[in-house]
């Protein structure tokens, strides 16, 4: 397997694998740690690849990472520019997949501190009903049991605490269509919905404060859906508001506060409610990372996997190369300074180096 961070990065990024089509990469993956790593425990299940040391130390930590890549943004073809490596997946996330890869040859040669499980999985960036973590922790719960998980999401060597939750809710608003010459006989739902639109916009999020962390909380509407014709009055509007909100609360809470935002509408469904991931910064293992090594800290502005594990009772938090404001963009890319920081950081954690 290649050794050298940034090719290794690159020759990963070679292999498309736009969710969806993980598959070919999680060949070439599971091929790579086949190879090299025959004495670690290697599954496969569907288009996800686990990788454990087996020693019965006291902890074990999770390394993750998602093979999946958003369509390209005419970034398909990753280009070098010296020591900088541009294109779709750099930073979200093979960059990241290429650390974990070089930390399980490394285990492979010597015992680690700590017990290592390293999860390449699938569908991180599309639905939650195709994420490949979901479906582990409904059919394996022991491959992804850990004391602490660390996400290789880019987050440019900042340790970004906990995340944000997420949730989408659809209010609809009833009407009675009519002919536009005669609107009078009918209800516009969309005038109907114009008032909690103005509500909505005019709504600010506030920024809590968790163990020391601004979270910048959200609110958005994005997407609105109304009329059949361009001579008939609407007989039904629906919105979809997206609310971010900070790791102070339940999600039970938050999804009965957008409800109540929304309360005006005829009708309201939960499109999807993810939970929000508390910082952690008091749990020994994530003191010990941000203690010893230095690492900057900064709340996480979204929703990872970190919520998903912290929903599962496993403190978790995002620590991988690349820009996450990059992500997702045509500019995405890394560096292999960003690459071999990471990676220096980690294997040293787990006692590799």
């Amino acid at each position: 397997m290649t050794t050298d961070l940034f090719t290794l990065t690159e020759e990963l990024c070679a292999i498309p694998s736009v969710s969806g089509t993980e598959a070919a990469l999680a060949d070439d993956v599971e091929s790579r740690l086949r190879a090299t790593v025959s004495n670690l425990d290697i599954e496969r299940i569907g288009a996800n690849v686990v990788v454990r040391t087996a020693q019965g130390a006291e902890r074990r930590i999770l390394l993750g990472g998602h093979l999946d890549t958003v369509p390209p943004n005419d970034n398909a073809q990753s280009r070098r520019d010296g020591d900088t490596l541009h294109g779709l997946g750099t930073a979200d996330m093979k960059g990241g997949l290429a650390v974990m890869l070089s930390i399980a040859a490394l285990a492979a040669q010597r015992p680690p501190k700590h017990d290592v499980t390293l999860v390449f999985y699938e569908g991180e960036e599309v639905a939650d009903e195709h994420n490949g973590l979901r479906r582990l922790f409904a059919e394996r719960p022991e491959l992804v049991a850990a004391d602490l998980a660390v996400l290789l999401e880019p987050t440019s060597g900042w340790l970004e605490a906990g995340c944000q939750g997420t949730i989408h809710v659809r209010a609809t608003f009833d009407g009675a269509r009519a002919h536009t010459a005669r609107p009078w006989m009918g209800t516009n739902a969309i005038h109907r919905a114009a008032p909690l639109l103005t509500k909505l916009a005019n709504f600010e999020p506030a920024v809590v404060e968790v163990d020391g962390l601004p979270y910048r909380e959200a609110l958005q509407v994005v997407r609105v859906e109304g009329g059949i014709a361009n001579n008939v009055v609407p007989d039904r509007c629906s919105l979809v508001v997206n609310r971010r909100y900070a790791p102070n609360r339940s999600l039970d809470d938050a999804v009965a506060e957008v409800l109540e935002l929304c309360c005006d509408a005829d009708h309201t469904e939960v499109l999807n409610a993810s939970p929000a991931a508390p910082p952690n910064l008091w749990h020994p293992l994530v003191a010990e990372l941000t203690g010893v090594y230095n690492l900057p800290v900064r709340p996480k502005l979204g929703w990872t996997d970190v919520g998903r594990f912290a929903a599962h009772g496993v403190a978790a938090c995002n620590l991988g190369p690349g820009d996450p404001e990059l992500a997702h963009t045509a500019n995405e890319k890394v560096d292999r300074q960003d690459l071999e920081g990471c990676a220096g950081v980690l294997s040293s954690f787990l006692g590799l180096t």
